[in-house]
């Protein structure tokens, strides 16, 4: 089984599930992951998705021995077939998707990681752009996401060197959300996607897709969007139920509808 998936009060953990070779990608997993994430889109249960490793690595990204298996899939279709789906998949689904690497997350894993909406670290975890150590360019929407993280010159630093980058330090030049003490990780992580999930499930999806737009749009062409995706959200029950529980002084009951 390359990836365990539990669901519980809203929240839909994905974990990747091959510890052995520190969680890196084959065709089994890539499909699996992209199958479980067609689901949790799908699922009007799950409210907030978590994607974290087994064992002591997020993902070492792509399983070098299929690779370079003369009769395993081709580099481009690794490529086109394993990875992209999976980084179209996390930025287009409308719920929260909240990365939790919880160990070294290098390659293709860190980029996955990179394109959630939200990436906790533990303290002792790391994050390197492995791909110039092979010869390679950084993949699974590295070259979009890093840059606009972090910056041109201190990603393509990182890319062209491969240098190691820790949690804590990740987190000082925001390329990741928190880095957390590793004993407090799971509980810091489970309470949080347990929040995100009895918000509103629409207006946080809609806000991630005014987001994505934002990369590509001028000012004038954002605000349409933004009144665009507004009026949408405004005829949610979550809004109705939020104004309501605002005006009668009490905690709001979301649906994620």
């Amino acid at each position: 089984m390359e990836l365990i998936i539990t669901q519980n009060n809203g929240v839909c953990e994905l974990k990747l599930n091959r510890p052995d070779v520190f969680n890196s990608f084959n065709k089994d997993m890539a499909m699996a992951l992209q199958k479980a994430l067609n689901e949790c889109e799908q699922n009007s249960d799950v409210r907030a998705i978590v994607i974290t490793g087994e064992g002591k690595a997020f993902c070492a990204g792509q399983d070098l021995a299929e690779a370079t298996d003369p009769d395993g899939p081709e580099l481009q279709s690794i490529v086109k077939e394993h990875y992209n789906p999976i980084i179209r998949r996390i930025r287009e689904i409308e719920k929260p998707i909240i990365a939790a690497v919880n160990g070294v997350a290098a390659g293709a894993g860190a980029n996955i990681a990179l394109a959630c909406d939200i990436t906790f670290a533990k303290e002792s975890a790391s994050f390197i752009q492995a791909f110039s150590k092979i010869g390679l360019i950084p993949d699974s929407g590295g070259t979009f996401f890093l840059p606009r993280i972090v910056g041109m010159q201190k990603a393509l630093a990182l890319m062209m060197t491969g240098d190691k980058v820790g949690a804590k330090e990740a987190e000082a030049m925001n390329m990741i959300y928190k880095s957390v003490a590793d004993d407090e990780f799971e509980e810091t992580v489970s309470q949080f996607a347990a929040k995100l999930a009895k918000m509103p499930t629409r207006g946080l999806g809609l806000t991630k897709k005014a987001v994505n737009e934002s990369f590509m749009n001028t000012l004038n062409e954002q605000l349409d969007v933004e009144e665009k995706l507004q009026t949408e959200a405004g005829q949610t029950h979550d809004f109705n139920e939020g104004v309501a529980a605002f005006l009668e002084k009490r905690k709001p009951e979301f649906k994620g509808e």
